[in-house]
């Protein structure tokens, strides 16, 4: 378990966005501004009397190239969070913006397309599909898109995860953590700004969440991508830079630098902050 994160910033790869075959993707060319930006971000559902606030007021910037854990209590609004910042639901008021694309600005179509281009998600659930190959299913997000898939790519993404020997195997065929690798693959097959993950190693034994938490880890000291994760968990929270506190829809601390004990005793005294 890593508790100091002196080393994890290494040197960055170059920001050439045509890497030659079979090396790594090199990080998304920085825009201005930080990666993920929510701008006093509310969160509203249902009306009038019986209307829930899953967020109220939410406001932070999350730098390019950094790795973030969202944490709190059941109700805290944290999956709502994620939502909200990855455009999968739009915000009742306020602004969300990937990569200095303000969200609000793009209709249904536009939304769907950056989301494909430029957002990689890891789910508990791998939401894999069982009829496809391992490759297949990886691939999937560049065909939905149009675009080509480039062979030699998908074989580095699939060695750096761990299954360059599994690439014709079906899902059924693989370990649950196997197929969460997978998962991180297909998601970062089309070289995205930010990588959401929303409790990824939740369905998962500890050795193996562990493997896949250094993984997300490796994403971000090693290609410079910016990774943001929903987790209950204080030990995965202990993988990120920093540790942001959700109580009753709002952020109420944050910790840097965080090891799995403190964010453990944060949480057990979250209730006195919110």
């Amino acid at each position: 378990m890593p508790t100091s994160h002196g080393a994890r910033h290494g040197t960055r790869p170059s920001a050439d966005p045509r890497p030659p075959d079979g090396a790594p993707a090199p990080a998304p060319a920085p825009t201005p501004g930080p990666a993920l930006r929510l701008e006093g971000v509310v969160k509203e559902y249902g009306r009038g009397a019986r209307a829930v606030r899953a967020l109220d007021g939410v406001s932070v910037d999350i730098a390019h190239g950094t790795f973030t854990a969202v944490m709190g209590p059941s109700g805290s609004g944290k999956s709502t969070f994620l939502h909200c910042a990855a455009g999968l639901d739009r915000p009742t008021g306020g602004h969300a913006a990937i990569g200095g694309t303000p969200l609000a600005d793009l209709d249904e179509n536009a939304l769907t397309e950056l989301r494909r281009r430029r957002v990689g998600f890891v789910f508990q659930a791998f939401n894999l599909i069982g009829a496809l190959s391992v490759r297949q299913n990886v691939e999937l997000p560049l065909r939905l898109a149009g675009e080509r898939t480039d062979p030699a790519w998908c074989e580095e993404i699939l060695r750096r995860v761990g299954l360059a020997g599994r690439a014709a195997h079906r899902p059924a065929e693989l370990s649950g953590g196997q197929q969460q690798r997978v998962a991180i693959a297909r998601a970062l097959i089309t070289r995205p700004d930010v990588v959401f993950g929303d409790e990824p190693t939740g369905a998962l034994d500890t050795v193996t969440a562990k493997e896949v938490l250094a993984l997300l880890r490796s994403c971000v000291d090693e290609d410079g991508r910016t990774v943001v994760m929903v987790t209950h968990d204080p030990v995965a929270a202990s993988y990120a830079d920093t540790v942001l506190f959700l109580a009753d829809g709002r952020i109420v601390d944050r910790m840097p630098a965080p090891t799995a004990d403190r964010v453990a005793d944060r949480m057990t005294h979250l209730g006195a902050w919110a």
